[in-house]
């Protein structure tokens, strides 16, 4: 899936993305691909979506889009 960084708090390491059908999906920094643990806001990304742990659904293997 496609969508843009909308929120990220480096001290907590989550964040939020925001799907180009409008849809948000939270995230942890430890799911960023390149292994960076940080992204900045407003990043175009590449994700795949996964169930979560409190049964939501949660963005995967975040990468910065091509």
């Amino acid at each position: 899936m496609h969508g843009t960084v909308v929120s990220f708090d480096t001290a907590r390491g989550l964040g939020e993305i925001k799907a180009a059908d409008g849809a948000t999906y939270p995230f942890h920094s430890t799911v960023i691909a390149d292994g960076s643990r940080t992204i900045e806001v407003g990043t175009a990304v590449e994700f795949e979506v996964i169930p979560g742990h409190l049964g939501r659904w949660e963005a995967a293997a975040v990468a910065p889009a091509a």
